[in-house]
């Protein structure tokens, strides 16, 4: 239920990135604004993700998600009836805010189900549907917006939300825990150096994830000349990628990593293997592009894993929720004050700095992550 749950949520948020080509057209609305509603939804995921974690760590998953799904299904319908940038601003950040509960969400039953030892498997289980939502969403939206309009996506959207809320109470029957040993005590807080280093490997690791769902539609169309029934056919490579890699580096982090919270050759290699999206704006070849973009979202899923991982491992299993939305959260804060940039970019044809800005963001992520969770000497 996590996975479809998961795969609902990206299904949703994604439906505008897909048409996003069409809805810009039909709204006469440009990058930079399309980066502003994108950053509606961001800074409202902010908030909402440590806000769900808090609530799920306290008041357990059964009563939680349903209600946090039900906000975010009425406000993906919501899209369905406004046309400019206020209006998409704010259904965008009531989507943002119930959406919050998603990784929260996931991460709560993978500490409240699993060994530790396969807990970094059971995060790419939980997680995944996000990355298959991301893969089916062009394959699903597309053929609709084309036939019937892009609004009567959303309503397509609003209706999966509402069949998982049919579907929750035949699970919830089974029983969570309703309340656990949360304590406001030994939750994460923000002078505390594992707190940032799950920001910088999470927040900032992962964020080509962010640039690949949100971005690529727009250089497909704008740099590469595709039609929007060829980005259709084209946008499930890129997080095909995303899917693979939480399964490859869920398996190596819990085969390789062991027990250990903090592996710094598995983050260094994450780190060098973000380098090649930097060639993407030097050549005008589709294929070539979509390769860097499925190994690019690859590679952020690895990003994810182990920062959840270092997350679970300094933190106790009482937390778990509230880790993952610091995660999510710093994740979406990012993507609240990058995207308007890269739009801005975009805006003025000056890709190269964008896919420069993208690629520096994950380096900096290991070096933030290798600083704040290295061991203190007692003195320090």
């Amino acid at each position: 239920m996590m996975m479809l749950m998961s795969l609902i949520s990206y299904l949703d948020r994604n439906t505008l990135a897909v048409l996003a080509p069409t809805i810009l057209h039909d709204t006469h609305l440009n990058n930079e604004q399309y980066g502003l509603i994108i950053s509606a939804f961001s800074v409202a995921y902010m908030i909402g993700n440590p806000v769900w974690g808090i609530l799920l760590d306290r008041i357990g998953l059964g009563r939680g998600m349903p209600a946090a799904v039900s906000i975010w299904t009425i406000a993906s319908t919501a899209h369905a009836f406004v046309g400019g940038l206020p209006g998409f601003s704010v259904a965008r950040a009531l989507l943002g805010f119930g959406e919050g509960a998603t990784f929260p969400g996931g991460l709560r039953t993978v500490a409240e189900t699993l060994p530790p030892e396969k807990r970094s498997r059971g995060i790419a289980i939980a997680y995944s549907g996000g990355s298959l939502g991301a893969i089916l969403a062009p394959l699903l939206v597309t053929p609709i917006g084309l036939r019937y309009g892009w609004r009567s996506a959303f309503l397509m959207t609003g209706l999966a939300g509402a069949l998982w809320l049919s579907l929750w109470p035949l699970v919830a029957r089974r029983g969570f825990r309703i309340a656990t040993d949360f304590s406001f005590r030994t939750m994460p807080k923000l002078w505390d150096r594992r707190f940032w280093g799950i920001v910088c490997s999470y927040g900032l690791g992962a964020f080509p994830l962010a640039f690949c769902l949100y971005i690529v539609p727009i250089y497909l169309s704008k740099v590469l000349g595709q039609s929007q029934s060829t980005i259709g056919k084209l946008l499930w490579i890129p997080p095909l990628g995303w899917e693979v890699g939480y399964f490859a580096w869920g398996w190596i982090a819990d085969r390789i990593a062991g027990p250990s919270a903090r592996h710094t050759g598995l983050m260094a290699l994450l780190a060098v293997l973000s380098l090649p999206l930097l060639f993407v704006p030097f050549t005008h070849s589709v294929p070539y592009a979509m390769t860097e973009f499925f190994f690019a979202m690859f590679v952020g899923s690895g990003f994810l894993i182990m920062g959840l991982r270092y997350g679970m491992g300094v933190y106790d299993s009482n937390h778990a929720a509230l880790v993952a939305g610091i995660g999510a959260g710093s994740w979406s804060a990012l993507v609240a004050l990058i995207m308007p940039v890269i739009g801005r970019c975009f805006d003025l044809g000056l890709y190269a700095r964008a896919f420069d800005l993208v690629t520096a963001i994950p380096i900096l992520g290991f070096a933030g992550w290798w600083w704040f969770s290295r061991p203190v000497p007692a003195a320090e």
